[in-house]
């Protein structure tokens, strides 16, 4: 293989716990409590251990690439990348407008709801300049066999000019992306991987040993030995997530932190129950997530038991943002870019032109830190609580009513 395609934001089939909340035909989005509406009870994390999931190459490039330079112009991350294999695409260049057909895991959450939104506002303007004619788009709603047959029908039908994937889970979707690779049109594959390097190109951010590095190593200078760490998790494995937790766990021992970690389901009713008890048990120093949804229930959790506020991470969506600022608590909002969502089709226009593009497209992943919040929030003023603050939409057609009305135009 040239390249580990699936080694960075992949997802095994327990992705398919995630429920629904909306679809792609759908003329307007509705809000999702987390990352997915059917909720696992929450439970102290007893499964596999995590060591199953730390990969110590893959812990060391990314957190190299934290400090990465990257190719390209700052003020449109994203079309950075990390410089290196490059994919020459002389032979897919394509006249007039192409129709694009576009797989999609699901919009089950609002980090993907956020996304579409933001696709759909870059595809509009692709369309204006001829690049492309149309995409059309199936959902699979979080399921593997949904997915595969999403694929092969677009196959089948033979009208596609190229393909977008965002795959369900990585294995049971490798062989499908695999025949959409057979049929010699561009392949673009982004946010989750596959496990094979035919795609044009693989899109994502640096991944989830970046962000736990980031969050970790946050908790551990502003904490001391000895303190005690609630990590609360969305899910078991899923592989982004596991990897978040496997370096931050790390991280924790080594610095002498405390950690005890459970899975939520993102339930803000879990996560009370949660801090609760553990509050009941002693003090909490520090909350750590491996997402943001479900922050502030963390937080309500303090203030109604009176409770000094955590040391805590939670992710650069709206609501925490927010409330990070009105409580003053000591935080840090690390992302998983959702600005990714445009570069899949930004792809495709220089694919169409002929342009060599990065082969495994590594985008920046930067955390939002207590300076840079106010300027996040005021940037994204008038935003649902469900919105990412790095969404990268401002310059878009429909900015900013269609994000605020998570409306699909």
């Amino acid at each position: 293989m040239r390249r580990g395609i699936h080694s960075q934001a992949t997802v095994v089939a327990a992705v398919a716990l995630l429920a629904l909340t909306a679809c792609s035909t759908d003329s307007s989005i509705e809000e999702s409590p987390g990352a997915g509406g059917e909720s696992p009870a929450a439970s102290e994390s007893s499964s596999a251990p995590s060591t199953e999931w730390f990969d110590q190459e893959m812990y060391d490039t990314q957190s190299e690439q934290r400090s990465a330079t990257f190719e390209g112009d700052p003020a449109q991350p994203w079309l950075q990348y990390i410089a290196g294999e490059m994919t020459d695409t002389a032979d897919l260049a394509a006249d007039g407008a192409q129709k694009v057909c576009f797989s999609n895991a699901s919009i089950s959450n609002p980090w993907r709801q956020t996304g579409w939104i933001t696709m759909n506002e870059q595809l509009k303007e692709l369309q204006d300049s001829g690049v492309v004619s149309e995409m059309e788009t199936r959902d699979a709603q979080d399921d593997d066999n949904t997915q595969i047959a999403d694929i092969d029908y677009f196959i089948a039908e033979g009208g596609c000019d190229a393909f977008i994937i965002s795959p369900n889970s990585t294995a049971a979707m490798t062989p499908a992306v695999e025949r959409a690779c057979e049929t010699g049109k561009p392949v673009v594959v982004f946010d989750r991987g596959v496990e094979t390097d035919c795609a044009t190109t693989f899109i994502h951010p640096i991944g989830g040993f970046a962000w736990g590095i980031d969050t970790a190593e946050f908790l551990s200078e502003n904490l001391e030995e000895g303190n005690k760490v609630v990590a609360l998790r969305i899910l078991p494995g899923v592989d982004v997530l596991e990897q978040r937790w496997a370096a931050a766990e790390k991280i924790f021992g080594e610095n002498g932190i405390e950690a005890v970690d459970y899975f939520t389901g993102a339930d803000p009713t879990e996560i009370k129950k949660i801090i609760s008890d553990e509050l009941a048990k002693g003090e909490v120093h520090g909350v750590w997530m491996d997402a943001g949804d479900g922050a502030v229930a963390a937080i309500e959790a303090f203030e109604d038991a009176g409770a000094d506020l955590p040391v805590m991470t939670g992710e650069d969506e709206m609501s925490f943002l927010r409330k990070w600022e009105e409580t003053g608590l000591t935080g840090l909002a690390p992302v998983y870019s959702n600005f990714q969502w445009r570069t899949p089709l930004l792809a495709l226009e220089k694919i169409f032109a002929g342009e060599e593009i990065p082969a495994e497209w590594v985008l920046p992943q930067v955390p939002i830190t207590e300076a840079e919040r106010a300027d996040f929030i005021a940037e994204n003023e008038g935003m649902p609580d469900g919105h990412y603050a790095k969404f990268g939409g401002n310059d878009l057609p429909g900015y900013p009513q269609v994000w605020q009305e998570r409306t699909i135009p």
